[in-house]
C-alpha cells in the first residue's frame, strides 16, 4: 500500500529553487531631435532598463523621460556608463586612463542619480556601455577603478559584468554584488561574447536569439547567468525580446521583476 504521505507534495524547504533571471536593455540612448532604439516597445518588455548618461549617448530630456518609463512600468533603473565619444557610439576604444574610468563612471552616475531621485525612485545598478564594458572586461585597472566609483557612490548597487571577466572580479574584491550578464544578441564563439564586427546574418534573426538563450540555459559554462541582455538598437529588439522572454519561460526560468 502506498503511504498517504508520499502523495503529498513535498515542503517549500525541500523544493528546487526555480532559477530567475532578469532581462535588460540599453535605453534613453537618443539625442536632441534624433531618436534612437526601441525604448517604448521595449520598456513593458524587460525587467531592469541600463539608462545612458550623456557621455556616449543620452541628453537629459531622454534621461528623464527613460527614467520616468521605468518607473511606470515597474522596471529597475541602472546607469549606462560609457566614454565620452558621441560619434561613436561609445564603441570605439579609447586612451583612458584608471583615474579616467573611476571618474568618467562618477560622473555620470550623479547625472542620472539626480533624476531617478526627482521620479521618487532608486537606482538599482550599474552597466558599462560599449568599448568600456569590453575595455573593463580586459583590464584589470579599469574594472578595479569602475568598480571603485560604484562602492564610492553606493555600495548597495549591483554591476553587471561578464562571468568570470576582471570586471566581475573587481566588483566582487569591492564588495559589490555582481550580476553575471549574457547578450541574446550577440554572436558567441563558446563561451565568448563577439560583441563587436559580427553581421546580422550571424544573430539569426529572432529565431537565433530565442535558439541562443535555449542553449545558454542548458550548457553549465552559463549556470552563474543571471541577466540576459537585448540591445535596443538591434533589428526587430521588441520581437527579440519577446522570443526571450518565451526561451526563458520554456526554459523554467521565472523573470526577476523591480
Amino acid at each position: 500500500m502506498t503511504d498517504a504521505t508520499s502523495l503529498q507534495p513535498p515542503a517549500a524547504s525541500e523544493r528546487p529553487a526555480l532559477r530567475r533571471m532578469d532581462i535588460n536593455a540599453d535605453l534613453g540612448e537618443s539625442f536632441g531631435v534624433y531618436r534612437y532604439g526601441n525604448d517604448d516597445e521595449l520598456m513593458p518588455l524587460i525587467t531592469s532598463a541600463n539608462i545612458a548618461c550623456g557621455f556616449h549617448a543620452g541628453d537629459p530630456a531622454s534621461m528623464r523621460r527613460a527614467v520616468q518609463s521605468a518607473v511606470e512600468h515597474g522596471v529597475a533603473i541602472g546607469a549606462h556608463v560609457g566614454l565620452p565619444d558621441r560619434l561613436g557610439f561609445g564603441r570605439r576604444e579609447m586612451a583612458i586612463s584608471a583615474a579616467d574610468a573611476y571618474e568618467y563612471s562618477l560622473y555620470q552616475l550623479a547625472a542620472l542619480d539626480g533624476f531617478v531621485r526627482a521620479a521618487g525612485a532608486r537606482m538599482r545598478h550599474v552597466k558599462p556601455h560599449g568599448a568600456l564594458y569590453m575595455m573593463a572586461a580586459e583590464r584589470p585597472d579599469l574594472a578595479a577603478a569602475i568598480s571603485a566609483a560604484v562602492r564610492d557612490f553606493d555600495p548597495s548597487l549591483a554591476l553587471y559584468a561578464l562571468p568570470g571577466s576582471h570586471s566581475y572580479l573587481a566588483a566582487a574584491d569591492a564588495g559589490l554584488t555582481v550580476r553575471r550578464e549574457f547578450f541574446a544578441d550577440r554572436p558567441y564563439e563558446g563561451a565568448d561574447v563577439v560583441m563587436f564586427g559580427w553581421t546580422y546574418e550571424q544573430l539569426g534573426g529572432v529565431q537565433g536569439a530565442a535558439a541562443r538563450v535555449s542553449r545558454m540555459l542548458s550548457d553549465p559554462a552559463f549556470d552563474a547567468v543571471e541577466t540576459v541582455c537585448v540591445h535596443s538598437d538591434t533589428a526587430d529588439a521588441p520581437a527579440l525580446a519577446r522570443a526571450v522572454r518565451d526561451a526563458l519561460r520554456d526554459g523554467g526560468v521565472a523573470l526577476e521583476t523591480a
